[in-house]
């Protein structure tokens, strides 16, 4: 696996029962960069994210992450590595601030009782954390928010509250599932381009799994096209939109 990769999938395929809902998919995602995986409903693009990022277990196939086989690992494991989902529906911590969201997600070493008892060793550890997650939150629009709780948030900001806490755990590539569903277009806009300057602030990469192609198209980097399971076609955004294949798949939805 080149190093100028932070995911690559070898022929993964995931069976239910009779069905193939993933058939053979090789994929490479760059590092820092805004690779999207679109195509119609049903065409299996959250079942290769939830097969990468351990969900479901791979029939057929390999997924290296950040140059390790991280096939056979359980969900936590790839969290812990650095490999982040979001949800099509976020599932922050409802009763918590939006602050708190952000604290909570941080790596931390647990209680240390050695480290407990230094007063003046622990709260510089806590001044440090809340300014970290302080600018998380402005860069994605939720500084103002700091002290409401989650659910008093709308569904689009939840999603960019995901987005922060997976900044939050450390994360060196984030699968956003479908993160302008049922956003209005203006908002869908600011989303894509905080994810965008994301990208360079946190030296992320970011996998977008989305629908809404005449939005999401422009802020990709690289494509990949799915249809029935299969990656059918891949190339510049420029490219894949103007390719009939991909043409015929939208036309005919």
């Amino acid at each position: 696996m080149s190093n100028d990769y932070i995911l690559v999938t070898k022929e993964v395929t995931k069976r239910f029962g009779g069905l193939t809902a993933v058939d053979s998919v090789s994929i490479a995602v760059r590092r820092n960069t805004v690779t999207m995986l679109m195509g119609p409903n049903g065409a299996g693009k959250t079942t290769l994210v939830n097969v990468c990022t351990g969900v479901y277990k791979a029939d057929e196939g390999r997924v290296l992450f950040d140059n390790e086989d991280i096939t056979e690992l359980p969900p936590y494991e790839i969290y812990r590595l650095g490999f982040v989902r979001t949800f099509q529906i976020p599932v922050p911590f409802q009763s918590l601030t939006v602050l708190e969201n952000v604290l909570a997600s941080m790596k931390s070493d647990g209680e240390n009782p050695l480290i407990a008892i230094a007063k003046s060793r622990w709260i510089k550890h806590e001044e440090g954390a809340i300014r970290k997650a302080f600018n998380m939150l402005s860069k994605v629009g939720l500084s103002k928010f700091w002290d409401l709780p989650a659910y008093k948030l709308g569904a689009a900001q939840l999603k960019m509250l995901e987005v922060a806490r997976a900044l939050a755990a450390g994360a060196k590539l984030i699968a956003l599932d479908e993160p302008i569903g049922g956003v209005d277009p203006v908002y869908a806009n600011r989303i894509l381009s905080y994810v965008r300057s994301l990208k360079d602030e946190f030296d992320a990469s970011f996998l977008l799994i989305e629908h809404r192609i005449d939005i999401a198209l422009p802020y990709a980097d690289y494509v990949y096209v799915m249809d029935k399971g299969k990656i059918v076609t891949e190339g510049r955004p420029s490219e894949v939109i103007k390719n009939p294949k991909v043409i015929e798949i939208y036309i005919g939805e």
